[in-house]
């Protein structure tokens, strides 16, 4: 089975500065850390309300990497001239409201079906990988599909949260069956939100996924077992279930 990438979100270490305030910990240097250790992208979330990752921090991760930078951010005038201006490796779209404390689903596509498509142009002219962050729904990679996006990535939010196999097991037959819609329908997929070392697994022996996005989970390890060491394990989980382990 094909490799899967890892891209790993770093803005929590944007979080633990601005605690504080000054410039440590440093978001680049988190960047060539998560490299190092097996991260095949770095992402990162550029909210409205700036309230972990900085305008500045976008700039220095593109001039200061040599890395593949995946940019998260809302549909909104400010953050498409933010992403022509700095121009990352790829943009993924995602719902946002000031007062949630991290992306709590996916794209509502259907209501922004007639905003969406030039969005997408937009950023693909300026070279740019667009990618929409999505419910596991067959309707919506469909959707994603129409809209002449590059990319789908599944929020896999329910199934690393559910309680009960029974739940587990429905959540992760969804993720399966909206992975091969996208592969049927010329998508990249890619997956993301709140997977662990215990939930990732299964989530990467989904052939049709290609790509996992991880932050929280991996930024917490850290603080016990150091950066390096936490992604590390995370990118030996991923080629174990690939078969791909030494």
């Amino acid at each position: 089975m094909q490799r899967i990438a890892l891209g790993v979100n770093i803005d929590h270490v944007a979080t633990l500065r601005n605690a504080r305030g000054g410039v440590h910990p440093d978001p680049v240097r988190a960047a060539h850390l998560a490299v190092q250790a097996g991260a095949d992208s770095i992402t990162v979330h550029l909210r409205e309300d700036r309230r972990h990752i900085s305008d500045h921090d976008v700039a220095a991760l593109i001039r200061h990497t040599d890395c593949r930078i995946n940019l998260e951010m809302a549909a909104t005038a400010e953050m498409l001239t933010i992403a022509q201006t700095y121009r990352p490796f790829a943009v993924c779209l995602v719902p946002e409201k000031r007062q949630e404390r991290t992306t709590e689903g996916g794209l509502d596509l259907h209501a922004m079906k007639t905003i969406l498509p030039s969005y997408i142009r937009d950023l693909q002219s300026c070279g740019i990988r667009v990618s929409l962050f999505i419910h596991p729904d067959a309707a919506a990679v469909a959707l994603a599909a129409e809209m002449g996006a590059d990319v789908v990535e599944l929020h896999t939010g329910i199934y690393c949260d559910a309680h009960h196999d029974r739940d587990r097991q429905t959540a992760l037959t969804q993720i399966k069956n909206a992975a091969e819609s996208a592969k049927n329908h010329g998508l990249m997929c890619h997956a993301g939100h709140g997977l662990s070392y215990a939930t990732v697994r299964e989530i990467a022996m989904i052939p049709a996924i290609s790509e996992l996005n991880i932050g929280h989970y991996l930024m917490g390890e850290a603080l016990f077992c150091g950066l390096e060491l936490s992604i590390h394990k995370m990118r030996r989980i991923l080629d174990e279930a690939r078969g791909l382990a030494l």
